[in-house]
Parts: C-alpha cells; sequence; structure tokens
C-alpha cells in the first residue's frame, strides 16, 4: 500500500519565509513611493529572514519540500524582483528601455538563479555557490542605493548612472555563471571559539553600526569580487600546471 502524504506544512519556519516575503514586497512598495533608503533597508531585513528560516527548519528538524518551494518564491520576490525594481525606480528610469532591460536582466538572472539551485539540492559542492547568491547579489544593489541615496546628489551623477548599470547587469552574469563562492557553512557556530574571535566579531558589529550602508556595500562587493578573484587565480594555476606536464 502507498504511505498517504502528510497534511499540513510546518509552521515556525514558515513564518519566518513568509516574514522575508513582505520584507521583500514592502521593498518594492516603497520603491515606488521614491524611499529609496527605506526600501534597501527592507531588503537587508529580508536577508536575516531568509537566513532565520532555514536554520530554524535544521535546528527544529522541520525541513520540507514545501518549505524549500516557499522560500524559492519568497527569495524571488526579495532578492529578485525587489532590489530590479529598487535600482530602477531610484536611478534608471530615465533611462529609458535600457534601463529597464537591466532592471529585467537581474530578475531572469535570479530565476535562473534560483532553479538552477533548486535542481542541484543534495548533488552540490556543500563548501561553494555555484554562482553569487541571489541575496549577497541583493544586498550589493541595495547597498548601492542605500549609500548614495544618504549621500545625495553630486557632480558625478552620470558616473554613478552607469556604475549603477553595470552592477545591476553584472550581478545577473555573476548568479548564473559558474564562479564559486564561499558558504561559510564550514564556520561551526555551536562549537566552542576563542575569546579572540568574539571580540573580533563585536568589533565588526561596532563599524558596521558607525555606517551600516557604506560598510555593508563594501563588504558585499568585496565578495562578489572575490568569487572572479578566486577564479582567476585558478584557471591561472591550471594553465601553468598544463605547461609544466607538457614539458616535463
Amino acid at each position: 500500500m502507498e504511505r498517504k502524504a502528510k497534511k499540513g506544512i510546518y509552521l515556525l519556519p514558515n513564518i519566518l519565509t513568509t516574514f522575508g516575503l513582505f520584507s521583500g514586497f514592502f521593498a518594492i512598495i516603497l520603491a515606488t513611493k521614491g524611499q529609496y533608503t527605506a526600501a534597501a533597508i527592507a531588503i537587508f531585513v529580508a536577508m536575516l529572514w531568509d537566513g532565520l528560516d532555514g536554520r530554524v527548519a535544521r535546528l527544529t528538524n522541520t525541513q520540507s519540500e514545501f518549505g524549500a518551494q516557499y522560500d524559492s518564491m519568497a527569495d524571488m520576490i526579495s532578492f529578485g524582483v525587489a532590489p530590479a525594481l529598487l535600482m530602477y525606480f531610484w536611478l534608471l528610469s530615465d533611462l529609458g528601455k535600457i534601463g529597464w532591460l537591466a532592471a529585467f536582466v537581474y530578475v531572469a538572472a535570479g530565476a535562473l538563479r534560483l532553479a538552477r539551485f533548486n535542481t542541484q539540492i543534495g548533488i552540490e559542492d556543500k563548501r561553494y555557490f555555484q554562482g553569487l547568491p541571489s541575496p549577497a547579489a541583493a544586498a550589493l544593489i541595495a547597498g548601492l542605493v542605500w549609500t548614495f541615496d544618504v549621500i545625495g546628489a553630486t557632480d558625478y551623477d552620470q558616473y554613478l548612472i552607469l556604475a549603477s548599470w553595470i552592477i545591476l547587469v553584472g550581478s545577473g552574469v555573476l548568479m548564473v555563471s559558474n564562479i564559486r563562492y564561499n558558504n561559510f557553512k564550514e564556520v561551526n557556530l555551536k562549537g566552542r571559539s576563542s575569546f579572540k574571535l568574539l571580540l573580533f566579531v563585536t568589533l565588526i558589529i561596532i563599524v558596521i553600526t558607525l555606517e551600516p550602508s557604506a560598510i555593508l556595500f563594501v563588504f558585499f562587493f568585496v565578495y562578489a569580487f572575490s568569487g572572479l578573484l578566486t577564479t582567476i587565480i585558478e584557471v591561472r594555476k591550471r594553465r601553468h600546471l598544463k605547461k609544466r606536464t607538457k614539458k616535463g
């Protein structure tokens, strides 16, 4: 006899996912009203909820296929649609077709990134992400908008528009690339750590609170660039190894 599928869903992790979905949706509403800084912050709040729901599900042993699919749908709104529309309404709407096409490229890349991630669950290298994770890409966009929206208009706005367009499209390309990014899952938060590590983490938190927008933007920009740099180094090492083997 076939087993009947269990009815119902696990409440706690899916409530957290809903909070993240709401944050992403609210970011879109704020962006349409011209409240760009608040919209960027809402995307970062969605990141917090996204980080919590999976961990809570694992800690409470409440993982489910429904939860995984629901999380992907929420991520598509919070880290795919919301950042693209935020960037478009903030700076790219005056570019016309070039502006909204850049936003669409990012959204499409986000959807492809999440679809690929879902099909590789259980077979992927657990140490790395394949392609820039969509939350990191969204944080890069939100951090850029938050930083420069606080600064206000400058004499270099034309260069900012170009840089913003490149970062939006570039983030989309990195999401669907095969570039590997460290997922930091090997970090053991349950085990004992040195007192110096606790002091270091405390220092990081203090630095972020001093200028959160700029620090977060720089952090995720460096993270996005780190994958490129690591890939370039690995490719050069392989080429150098091939040359040595041919000579030998």
